[in-house]
């Protein structure tokens, strides 16, 4: 199999190096030297490139893949008009390009902050974060593609209890909508082989503990100091479901709670 990364960042590289082992062809994007040099290292055929900059294909880069996984962040920190350029690139590049399946990877951060729980189709578009929304509208164009709406994602490095030492928590009353990245990619990989019969699926794990419960128990697990207090502030009850993604796929978690993780 031959696959293009669009984006090659944490999730990029994780799932770059599993297909590599598998003996795939591994094509990735990135836009740092650094990252660049690394990539290359680990036997990824890798190039430079600045989607708020430029949509050119480069000139070496075969024109057909099985599969493209698009992880071009819709950052808050750019306004809409910057992202609007930033997809339209992204846009023009891919319609240079043949494929058999795309999976962008998208997040639940697109939905509102509610005590309610959540399925793909809850909110109507005008109640969706309108930055993650145009990215996904942008996508939504290609035949053939579906979008991963992420949830909190840890594992490795990341873990939970790491960003609150000696700090107060005020988030610890809410619910965690988290994902293991070993259960994202293999979300993603099986994805990509199998039957998706809908446009956009929930990632997240099928347990949603209390934040505050997932700091403790991480904290205990890798030696974390705990937060200096809790006071939950802003405490509303969200469940974000991925009944859909783990139907269609009949897939088993290896982290079924983020208390694991």
């Amino acid at each position: 199999m031959r696959y293009l990364i669009l984006g090659c960042g944490w999730v990029g590289e994780y799932v770059a190096k599993l297909w590599l082992k598998e003996g795939h062809e591994v094509w990735a994007s990135t836009t740092t030297k650094e990252k660049y040099h690394r990539l290359v290292a680990d036997g990824i055929f890798v190039f430079e490139q600045n989607f708020d900059r430029q949509a050119t294909i480069p000139t070496d880069l075969p024109k057909a893949f099985d599969f493209i996984l698009v992880s071009i962040p819709a950052t808050h920190k750019f306004t809409l008009e910057e992202l609007r350029h930033r997809f339209l690139h992204v846009s023009l590049f891919l319609q240079g390009l043949t494929y058999r399946k795309v999976i962008f990877l998208s997040s639940i951060g697109i939905y509102p902050d509610v005590s309610k729980e959540i399925d793909e189709y809850t909110f109507p578009e005008e109640e969706l974060q309108e930055k993650l929304l145009l990215a996904e509208k942008v996508m939504s164009q290609f035949p053939n593609r579906h979008i991963y709406r992420l949830g909190g994602l840890f594992g490795q490095s990341r873990i939970f209890a790491k960003y609150f030492q000696n700090k107060v928590c005020t988030t610890g009353g809410q619910l965690a909508n988290f994902i293991h990245i070993e259960d994202v990619a293999n979300l993603i990989t099986q994805g990509f082989d199998g039957q998706l019969t809908q446009e956009i699926y929930n990632v997240v794990a099928p347990e949603h503990p209390l934040k505050k419960e997932v700091i403790l128990a991480s904290a205990l697990k890798y030696g974390f100091e705990l937060p200096s207090s809790f006071d939950d502030q802003d405490s509303f009850q969200k469940v974000v479901t991925g009944e859909r993604l783990q139907n269609d796929l009949n897939y088993t978690f290896n982290y079924k709670s983020p208390l694991d993780f």
